[in-house]
């Protein structure tokens, strides 16, 4: 092979391995999540103010809006289930379209009962969960959730800072995208109508 045509075999060679490099690339980066995203697979159960036990299981069967919060919560947390409760409202659907569901992430100060009372305020199909350190903390993992006490953690008036999405679970128990705080109405409407029609 004369040293033009090995020059030239080469341009091509690393001009393929650029293909396949950028190939890979927009593979990893645009490929659907091969796990879904709110719901890692990681196992949890968690009281429920319906009684009994809620697992991930449990998500299956009807599609949920799922949010992790605290009866504490002085703003994100009573806006987010006011909001829940009147897209589901306006969408012309009930409990047995699509439910509300709502995780404490402050099992030391919200009992079963607080949280109960607190999600009834709202709606009484709203499902509220609650757990002990340990299983928080599993259900917070299963959907990637993250919180942490903040202001004067050593008073009994901490405040919590929390993930402030709203999962959508599909049907099948699926997760398919979030509601961010304060999203746009119409585009909130819009994934919680193709959520249920899903």
């Amino acid at each position: 092979m004369t040293n033009k045509s090995l020059r030239n075999f080469r341009i091509v060679l690393w001009a393929l391995v650029a293909v396949v490099a950028i190939g890979a690339t927009a593979l990893f980066m645009f490929r659907p999540p091969q796990r879904p995203l709110g719901v890692t697979g990681q196992e949890f159960a968690l009281a429920s103010t319906q009684g009994g036990t809620f697992t991930q299981n449990d998500l299956r069967g009807t599609p949920s809006l799922i949010f992790f919060g605290y009866t504490f919560c002085p703003d994100v947390c009573p806006t987010t289930l006011a909001e829940t409760t009147a897209w589901r409202a306006q969408l012309g659907l009930d409990a047995d379209d699509l439910r509300i569901i709502f995780v404490t992430v402050d099992p030391e100060r919200d009992t079963l009962e607080a949280v109960k009372g607190y999600v009834e305020g709202f709606d009484p199909s709203i499902i509220g969960l609650v757990g002990d350190e340990v299983a928080t903390a599993q259900a917070k993992a299963a959907f990637g959730a993250f919180s942490e006490k903040a202001g004067d953690v050593e008073s009994e008036f901490y405040l919590v800072n929390h993930t402030a999405l709203t999962f959508l679970i599909d049907k099948n128990g699926q997760f398919q995208s979030t509601i961010s705080y304060e999203e746009a109405q119409d585009t909130a409407l819009a994934k919680v109508k193709r959520l249920v029609e899903g």
